[in-house]
């Protein structure tokens, strides 16, 4: 498969996050709390960690197998999305809702990143020469539909996961 494939699908998937995001979010302002709990919460720890596997996956595959060499602000959300697999598979598979803070925290460092990251990418002045010149954080290796970038893309994992876990029960059920 090649890379352009792999990046319209990675695109694809960020597109349906940043759609059930909205989603999750009309679905508690208009009142209808109980559709997602009872179609999201129960799973919401595995959803996320499907997330986060998923985002982790591929940035591996962008840097090692498609050789885009990923910047400094790549590192640190990468420092923020990878602890999220472990951390979510154990949660998961023991259906311990007490990880939230855990997981909310890492998320919005993560999608914080990500945000200043997309800023860079559309304002390269804002580069304040934290990045490598030789690397610089303002490359776009990848644009789909005139807005996901590599970094939106990972903006949309964080803010999937974000919301998924803020909708599981707060008590764990063992």
């Amino acid at each position: 498969m090649s890379t352009d494939a792999v990046t319209l699908w990675f695109a694809l998937l960020a597109t349906v996050a940043q759609l059930a995001v909205v989603a999750i979010g009309v679905l508690h302002l208009t009142g209808r709390r109980r559709v997602v709990e009872e179609l999201v919460s129960p799973n919401a720890l595995g959803f996320a960690l499907a997330v986060a596997l998923v985002a982790t996956l591929g940035s591996l595959y962008l840097s090692e197998v498609a050789d885009f060499p990923p910047c400094r602000l790549c590192w640190y959300q990468r420092i923020a999305m990878y602890p999220l697999v472990p951390i979510l598979a154990i949660a998961a598979w023991r259906r311990d809702a007490a990880v939230r803070p855990y997981v909310a925290t890492l998320a919005v460092l993560g999608a914080a990143v990500s945000t200043y990251h997309v800023l860079v990418e559309r304002f390269p002045s804002l580069e304040s020469g934290s990045c490598d010149p030789l690397n610089p954080c303002s490359i776009r290796w990848v644009e789909r539909f005139g807005y996901l970038t590599i970094p939106m893309m990972a903006l949309s994992g964080f803010a999937l996961i974000l919301v998924l876990v803020l909708t599981t029960p707060r008590r764990s059920n063992p």
